[in-house]
């Protein structure tokens, strides 16, 4: 039996929810978390705003101390995964669980410009758009806390890499910092690769008729914590263009356990020519160890890149290991079990190696997802 409501809620004196939200996430960065809601709240005197700082279980107490913010001000809010992670999943799943008619998104490393938050909330309210950028390339704007020269290029590259595939022309599509209509948000939810750094890039290319607008920032140089940015962030980022392309009709995840499996055999194949040529060991020995520096370099890969978000560690990493390879000797016999049934059925020697070869793959990644890196 349903109660009836609250009389607060019946006579409508309840406060009204806010008309902003800012998701925040965050990775280790305890240090920023009040600072950053102080900031934003000094910057968005008048609105009604909320925070909502998204924490991968991060191991320096991000989480504590969001709570420990939230106990004296109901504007902030912690939303901790466990099991998971990634800055576009996690902006994913803090936006969805807004009510706001608007949607920011900003960086907890205290590098975005929170006193544009204003101004953006301006023009998307009078302007005729979808999404405004704060963008570090427009007239006006700054990208010198990037740092070292090779951050510079990286992004660089990366910005003419997405203007070629984007139908509306951006200074900086790759902007970490932006701000989205709820409906629009929600309109392209799922479609969303939800994969990487990249959110707004996400955004732009799963629904490519949303107006958008860039107005310059600044951004700064980082005071604590550490960059995320490195050598696997960009993989994630050439992944997601690569899904795009493809329009998900392939798993991103499959593509990078297929790719890992081709640097695998190459790993196989030259640990093998070593051995032989280094020690003349013999033919079955040596493939043998070969098979297996091959495995393991294979499970840390996947772990490290195709399942970062997911990513092994500890007792479970050991686990994964074992597991990892016994579901990879299976299939390896199921590949050649079943290239051997299609050669004598006089299917072509390459092809009949090549379907085992599919077969093997498929078998790997389904069942190192279910058992391996299964979610939690």
């Amino acid at each position: 039996m349903l109660r009836a409501a609250p009389e607060t809620l019946r006579a409508g004196r309840a406060a009204p929810g806010p008309e902003l939200s800012i998701i925040v996430p965050c990775y280790n960065e305890r240090q920023n978390v009040a600072v950053l809601a102080e900031r934003i709240a000094d910057a968005l005197e008048g609105v009604r705003w909320e925070i909502v700082f998204v924490d991968d279980n991060s191991p320096d107490g991000t989480a504590a101390a969001v709570r420990a913010l939230a106990r004296n001000d109901a504007r902030i809010r912690c939303l901790r995964r466990v099991g998971r992670r990634g800055l576009a999943s996690a902006v994913i799943e803090g936006a969805l669980s807004s009510s706001a008619d608007t949607i920011a998104v900003i960086d907890g490393d205290l590098q975005h410009d929170e006193t544009r938050l204003p101004e953006m909330l301006r023009l998307l309210a009078a302007a005729p758009c979808d999404v405004v950028i704060a963008s570090r390339y427009a007239a006006g704007g700054n990208a010198e806390g990037l740092g070292g020269n090779w951050r510079h290029r990286l992004s660089e590259a990366g910005i003419r890499l997405a203007q070629a595939l984007l139908r509306v022309r951006l200074t900086d599509p790759m902007s970490g910092f932006f701000m989205i209509r709820n409906r629009a948000f929600e309109g392209c939810a799922e479609r969303l690769t939800g994969q990487g750094f990249k959110i707004l890039l996400d955004l732009l290319l799963s629904d490519r008729a949303l107006r958008v607008r860039e107005i310059p920032a600044v951004f700064h140089e980082r005071v604590a914590g550490k960059s995320k940015l490195d050598v696997l962030v960009l993989a994630q980022f050439a992944a997601l263009l690569l899904d795009k392309a493809l329009g998900g009709v392939v798993p991103l995840r499959f593509i990078g356990f297929a790719a890992v499996g081709a640097i695998g055999i190459l790993v196989n194949v030259g640990v093998l020519v070593l051995l032989r040529d280094a020690t003349g060991m013999a033919f079955g020995i040596g493939e043998l160890i070969a098979t297996l520096v091959a495995m393991i370099t294979n499970f840390q890969l996947n772990n490290r890149i195709t399942y970062r978000d997911q990513a092994l560690r500890g007792r479970r990493l050991w686990r994964g290991l074992v597991l990892f390879m016994l579901v990879c000797g299976l299939g390896a016999a199921a590949n050649v079990g079943i290239a051997a049934m299609l050669y004598r059925g006089h299917l072509n020697g390459a092809l009949a190696g090549a379907a085992g070869a599919l077969i093997g793959v498929v078998w790997n990644y389904t069942i190192s997802a279910t058992l391996v890196w299964r979610r939690r």
